[in-house]
């Protein structure tokens, strides 16, 4: 579960397109309905996993129970156009309200006319952009780190990050709901991984207990857990890494740019020194209206994944449009806080109501 949107303005231009268009059923899927939804046999599909996969798609997609890929036909927000009809948004990213905004849209804009649609390159050689280190150095200081760096996606960044790092002589400790991304960094890098209880610190206590015969510890959580909606209990984990030796990373998607006072995160929720984390990861799609993703930490960690990390090494750089506007999405939050005044406020209205209607928000405090 995430943040509902921040806005709640009424439905815009949005209605004004659908106006002229057949009311029609919005939940026809991508996938029509199809009696013979399975793989030819003998084909490059003729695996298990595939014909599992095609059992499933025939029996939703023949029930109309097929509701993903929904195209939009207009920019996404509190209110969005599916096949010309008006819908409320209640899944999507845009936690502070800022997809849309003119100054994030005007330096996207301008970031087009001076660079163009793309880098030219992978950031190693040919594709940095002064604006990528404008970026880089914005984040480092929104965080309170000494450096940062971008990637191409926020998954991309932890696939570089964790094999730079770990290798089979190693372990990492991972809350059992931690993002996918996390544990296929874990099978690329070949280290041993284990999971602790949600949110947990006494179970994660036992594991780091039993970690004879391990070069280091890495242990990983999430500032803020997305299907949950609740937000990892940072102080105690920290004094766990430091009572044990271990390592800690925390993965900031949905918490960079929407949780503590002025969206720094975590450690700012809980009055943390963001140095008391050894890497921080994040996302430039979930708050921050744009793409990419981030590791922030020390210089010389910045320093090494520059030269250790395959998705940076052997991606495109961060395409000159979103680059920018995560830029301005950073200086918009810091002129305008009033945004997560707003959104903590419609996250408090959400629960509420929901429990009034007999719904179990579970441990939720941000959605």
């Amino acid at each position: 579960m995430t943040f509902p949107s921040a806005t709640d303005d009424d439905v815009d231009e949005a209605t004004t397109a659908s106006s002229a268009t057949p009311l029609v059923d919005p939940f026809d899927g991508f996938f029509k309905r199809n009696p013979q939804w399975s793989p030819p046999e003998g084909g490059l599909l003729d695996i298990t996993n595939a014909r599992q996969w095609f059992a499933s798609m025939e029996s939703v997609s023949n029930r109309d129970l097929y509701s993903y890929q929904q195209p939009l036909n207009h920019r996404t927000g509190a209110r969005v156009l599916v096949d010309g009809r008006v819908m409320l948004m209640m899944s999507a990213y845009d936690y502070a309200g800022l997809l849309g905004h003119p100054l994030i849209e005007e330096a996207a804009h301008e970031a087009l006319r001076l660079y163009g649609t793309g880098a030219g390159g992978v950031r190693l050689l040919t594709g940095t952009l002064e604006i990528h280190r404008q970026l880089e150095d914005e984040i480092a200081a929104f965080k309170g780190t000494q450096a940062a760096l971008t990637f191409s996606s926020g998954y991309m960044a932890t696939l570089g990050l964790i094999p730079a790092l770990l290798g089979t002589g190693d372990r990492m400790i991972v809350d059992e709901k931690a993002h996918r991304s996390i544990l296929d960094a874990c099978r690329l890098a070949g280290v041993k991984w284990t999971r602790f209880r949600h949110n947990d610190p006494e179970h994660l206590r036992y594991k780091l207990e039993r970690g004879a015969g391990y070069r280091r510890t890495l242990v990983v959580v999430e500032g803020i857990y997305s299907m949950d909606g609740d937000v990892c209990p940072l102080p105690e984990i920290i004094e766990l890494k430091n009572r044990y030796g271990a390592f800690l990373m925390v993965d900031e998607a949905h918490s960079f740019g929407a949780l503590g006072a002025t969206g720094r995160g975590v450690h700012e929720h809980y009055g943390l020194d963001a140095e008391s984390v050894d890497v921080w990861m994040g996302s430039l799609s979930k708050a921050i209206p744009a793409n990419g993703g981030f590791v922030a930490g020390t210089k010389e960690l910045v320093m090494y994944l520059q030269h250790a990390a395959a998705p940076f090494m052997f991606s495109a750089a961060l395409c000159p449009a979103a680059t920018a506007a995560a830029s301005q999405a950073l200086r918009v939050l810091k002129a305008e806080p009033e945004r997560l005044v707003k959104l903590r406020h419609n996250a408090k209205r959400l629960r509420s109501g929901l429990t009034e209607l007999g719904y179990d928000t579970g441990a939720s405090s941000t959605c």
